[in-house]
């Protein structure tokens, strides 16, 4: 792929950021050089790898789902000023 500064304008536009002239210039070669270092990918022979979506095992973290016992709609009012009818009375959202 060749890399100038045309190609940086157009990506630079379909981002929507606008870049001066010598933000352009330093991209290029930082384009080119992130380019560069990905096309050595390719060079890895990987015919008898096996594909792997996963390389870290993933392991459930959750607590387990115990019923305790929780506040009463009373206790869970107690500390607020800001209640109505049994319930926290919050903004009107429009």
């Amino acid at each position: 792929m060749k890399v100038d500064k045309k190609l940086i304008e157009n990506v630079a536009d379909l981002a929507r950021l606008k870049l001066t002239d010598k933000e352009k210039k330093e991209f290029v070669n930082d384009f080119k050089e992130i380019l560069d270092t990905f096309s050595k990918i390719d060079e890895v022979d990987t015919k008898n790898t096996k594909e792997s979506f996963h390389p870290v095992e993933i392991k459930n973290r959750s607590r387990d789902d115990l019923v305790e016992e929780s506040l009463s709609q009373e206790e869970a009012l107690s500390n607020t000023k800001h209640k109505k009818d049994g319930y926290f009375k919050g903004p009107k959202a429009i």
